[in-house]
């Protein structure tokens, strides 16, 4: 498994990241994933014995479980790997059981260390704005929990542009710990993080991590032109799949990189967005030790420019404004 420096932090992760949304059993997360503590134990095993060292949680998956279930499976080996778990929904009833307060991501850390039985979160990610609370109040609680050892870097998910630009523009201001890491939605259906969000990451040191890297079991190579959807996938039959051609298109060709290169269509979708520029790490939802050994390989092979350049063109988003205005004004 190859690594890489996460944005300018001097920690290394691996190329393949294990995130834990399948863990748990919560009925809101099933369709997603219902992973009990024998199977994850297995997974993560195969995980850590496959080189990953990166694994990725949240206190809303499956309202603390994953955490919980994560934390079991990785056991005497934790001090091993790189820990994420993001903190911002609604974990209980009150009224500031949610947010970005201060009161909320105290109580929110100290909750997740005690759920993944660890002293320190290596990564610690607010998983969405809040437009309620003051940003300055989000950026300097963060940084005391550095200060005070229980996380160790702070990243943030699903931010807009202008909102993760002003968190930074915070931190320097006032010296404070600033995020090395963004977590958002990227993959060769959605690829809207590209206007303004990666050349904001790469401009500012932020590393990239994807999350729904296969476009939710679209990329896996499950679904494909002229067959019957997979029983038991989150797509049923009667689902509708947006704009479904193209999807099948972008498959197509990534079957044809895949078989170049002996690998898989999963693999092939993952393989693409580490080609991308500020990418860290994709973050894979796995539900099977099959699933697992299919994604341990992924960097095993690398695609060629020719075959990214294919597949840029065949799964270009829509023009949208100014970056399609400013494309006819290049720099002189």
């Amino acid at each position: 498994m190859k690594m890489r420096f996460l944005g300018k932090s001097g920690i290394k992760v691996s190329e393949v990241c294990l995130g834990t949304m399948t863990f748990g059993s919560n009925s809101r997360m099933k369709q997603i994933g219902s992973v009990d503590q024998q199977a994850a134990d297995k997974i993560v095993a195969m995980a850590l014995d496959g080189g990953i060292n990166f694994f990725d949680t949240a206190d809303l998956y499956s309202e603390g479980q994953s955490e919980e279930i994560l934390g079991k499976a990785l056991g005497k080996r934790r001090k091993d790997i790189i820990l994420a778990t993001k903190v911002r929904n609604r974990m209980g009833p009150g009224p500031n059981d949610i947010g970005l307060s201060r009161h909320h991501i105290l109580e929110g850390c100290e909750a997740s260390l005690k759920r993944l039985g660890t002293d320190y979160i290596d990564l610690y990610l607010v998983h969405r704005w809040d437009p309620s609370r003051p940003l300055e109040e989000t950026m300097r609680v963060l940084d005391d929990l550095v200060r005070q050892g229980k996380v160790r870097y702070i990243g943030c998910s699903n931010f807009a542009g202008w909102q993760l630009m002003k968190a930074m523009a915070i931190s320097d201001k006032h010296n404070w710990e600033k995020f090395v890491a963004f977590q958002g939605l990227y993959s060769l259906i959605a690829r809207d993080l590209e206007y303004e969000l990666a050349p904001l990451c790469v401009d500012q040191g932020l590393g990239i991590l994807t999350w729904s890297p296969l476009g939710g079991g679209l990329l896996s190579g499950k679904y494909r032109r002229g067959q019957p959807r997979p029983k038991g996938a989150r797509l049923s039959d009667s689902s509708t799949i947006a704009n479904e051609q193209k999807v099948y298109d972008i498959v197509d060709e990534l079957d044809m990189a895949a078989a170049a290169h002996h690998g898989t269509i999963t693999q092939a979708a993952l393989n693409y967005l580490l080609c991308k520029p500020g990418v860290s790490s994709v973050v894979v939802g796995i539900r099977t030790p099959e699933q697992m050994a299919d994604n341990l390989e992924t960097t095993e092979w690398e695609m060629s420019p020719e075959e990214v350049s294919k597949l840029d063109k065949i799964s270009k988003p829509p023009p949208v404004y100014p970056y399609d205005f400013q494309a006819h004004y290049p720099p002189e």
